[in-house]
């Protein structure tokens, strides 16, 4: 993507507040987080063309959305937005296959294009089957291919877990991933579900009462936002370079090793996995002859106390950044824990400390792993 690829600068008069956002974005896969009623659905709604603001711009790469200054309204048709609801609004006596079929523009379905996007999301099955005998996530892939085979400008994805239980949208985010890999298409993704929004995008706009309060790399800034919750979900990436005994070496992403469940994941395969602040201790000095595989020195970058308990920032140490991992400066991954505060009191932890990060491998849910 070209950079400033989205750029919004918008005022919308609502009911309790007005929408009043302003942000430019280059990133490939872009989050927009947020509490209900925080205004995602009236940006969407402006984004697409359903709702005209008072008064600002809207803008693609160089294709102008909208701009109260020059007159420009481009109609809804035109935009060429890839939208996927949450309620995915399939036309239920239709079969599968052609509503991924209506998705395409006027000049006909590109069937390459068809023909990748149904094998990508798994869909092949499925084309000959009526809606009203698909499943809630068989619908999400459905409703995707059928915005992805429109040859979208922009993919807007508007919560399109949210209408799914928690293990049926563990199965779907996969596919979600798969598409962000495979096709060079910009994608907005609107939720509330901050381990998506970091599993699925480079960058999260967070907004609260129609403005934006933060933005910048999820793993930072959704920290800062739910600072007072008493968990968090770490999302980290590598590379499967080992699996053995229903258990698969990763080599993260940002440097350093982990532990994950082998099931559904191979050698060569990258990986995204979640691993809960909750689920992790802290310790002083190395343990030695324990069950938990994962042992990760660290160095300590914060320590946030709240009413709801304590929560530690660390950054792993990495094997030839600074020395060894036992003595190396913590450049690697950053992943949080939840303590209580008797803990923070018998450990005394402090910024630029030393310690190990201790989880044992079944405390990690591997979110995604392709090859």
């Amino acid at each position: 993507m070209s950079a400033a690829a989205i750029h919004v600068r918008v005022r919308l008069p609502l009911a309790r507040f007005a929408l009043d956002v302003a942000f430019t974005s280059s990133a490939r896969s872009l989050g927009v987080f947020g509490a209900s009623g925080a205004g995602k659905t009236s940006l969407i709604e402006v984004l697409t063309g359903w709702r005209r603001p008072e008064s600002g711009s809207a803008r693609i790469g160089d294709t102008v959305l909208f701009d109260s200054g020059a007159g420009v309204a481009l109609p809804i048709e035109a935009r060429r937005i890839g939208y996927v609801p949450q309620d995915v609004l399939l036309w239920p006596h239709w079969s599968a296959g052609r509503n991924v079929r209506a998705g395409a523009a006027r000049g006909g379905v590109d069937e390459e294009l068809f023909a990748r996007t149904v094998a990508i999301l798994e869909i092949a099955q499925l084309l000959e089957r009526p809606c009203t005998q698909l499943s809630g996530g068989e619908r999400q892939r459905v409703a995707l291919a059928r915005a992805l085979v429109s040859r979208p400008r922009l993919l807007l994805l508007d919560e399109p877990l949210g209408s799914l239980d928690l293990p049926l949208r563990r199965r779907i985010l996969p596919y979600l991933i798969r598409v962000r890999a495979e096709f060079d298409v910009p994608t907005l993704y609107v939720s509330h579900d901050a381990t998506e929004v970091q599993a699925l995008c480079e960058e999260v706009v967070v907004l609260e009462s129609g403005r934006v309060a933060a933005q910048g790399p999820p793993s930072e800034v959704l920290r800062r936002v739910r600072a007072g919750e008493p968990s968090y979900d770490n999302v980290l990436t590598g590379v499967v370079r080992e699996v053995r005994g229903g258990t698969a070496a990763l080599e993260l992403t940002d440097g350093g090793r982990a532990f994950v469940p082998s099931r559904g994941v191979s050698v060569g395969a990258h990986a995204v996995f979640a691993i809960g602040s909750d689920e992790i201790l802290i310790a002083l000095d190395a343990p030695t002859r324990i069950s938990a595989r994962n042992v990760l020195p660290a160095v300590i970058e914060a320590v946030e106390a709240s009413a709801s308990g304590v929560r530690v920032d660390a950054r792993l140490c990495v094997e030839g950044r600074g020395g060894s991992d036992e003595t190396g400066d913590g450049t690697g991954a950053r992943i949080s824990a939840s303590l209580t505060h008797a803990a923070l009191d018998e450990l005394a932890l402090r910024p630029g400390q030393r310690a190990h990060l201790v989880f044992k491998t079944s405390a990690c849910r591997v979110l995604s792993a392709a090859a």
